[in-house]
């Protein structure tokens, strides 16, 4: 029973599908939820009481729609844009009809996450560097980023890691990938084998990441000494 199952589904290539469907979902995510959260993590940073440009009311309303968005669970969160997705994307299943969840649900994680590397810089780098007579852009561009840079990458793992987790999660809801297919040829028809694949895989998917990511902290850290 398995055998058959487990045959047709790599025979029909769903498998090599979904791992590309997978991969596609959480780069393509993960690229722009940076595009949004880096600036959005480093204004949240900057404004904090101990930034370099405190600002309580910029602060606390950036950080109370990062914190709404970061409270509604992903499931909810998909069937609750469902409206939105199909009037923006123009359909709300398969690989297409979760990226804007997905995006809108890993922006505000990646915000916390750069916020957390920002402050972590030290306080008398970026003192000595105001001392100087440098502005708050040149701070934030040439000191803050720079500092913090190893930190933001292994946070992006993180993120790239949660990210992939989703995509999977997204296969209750019509999405596309790995998790679909687990939950279509594995769950649906009683057939675990195919499930636990699927799950096997995306172990693997997870460890490249994973690797990749501790690769890139190992190289910009050679840098910056």
């Amino acid at each position: 029973m398995f055998s058959d199952m487990f045959y047709k589904v790599w025979e029909n290539g769903l498998i090599q599908m979904g791992v590309v469907e997978t991969i596609y979902m959480t780069v393509a995510v993960t690229f722009f939820a940076y595009v949004v959260g880096l600036p959005l993590g480093l204004v949240l940073a900057a404004t904090a009481a101990d930034g370099v440009r405190p600002n309580r009311g910029v602060n606390l309303v950036l950080g109370a729609i990062v914190n709404v968005l970061r409270s509604v669970p992903f499931l909810i969160l998909i069937y609750t844009m469902l409206p939105v997705t199909r009037f923006v994307v123009g359909t709300a299943i398969g690989t297409k009809g979760v990226l804007l969840p997905l995006f809108v649900s890993a922006f505000p994680f990646v915000a916390r996450l750069v916020e957390s590397s920002a402050r972590e810089v030290d306080r008398g780098v970026i003192e000595a560097s105001r001392s100087m007579g440098a502005s708050v852009w040149q701070v934030v561009v040439k000191v803050l980023v720079p500092e913090a840079m190893p930190s933001i990458l292994s946070g992006a793992t993180i993120a790239a890691t949660t990210i992939l987790g989703y995509s999977a999660m997204a296969g209750v809801a019509g999405g596309g990938g790995l998790g679909a297919i687990a939950i279509n040829y594995g769950y649906s028809r009683y057939n675990y084998a195919v499930m636990l694949t699927m799950c096997a895989v995306i172990v693997i998917v997870v460890q490249l990441i994973e690797t990749l990511g501790k690769t890139s902290v190992r190289l910009k850290d050679r840098r910056l000494r």
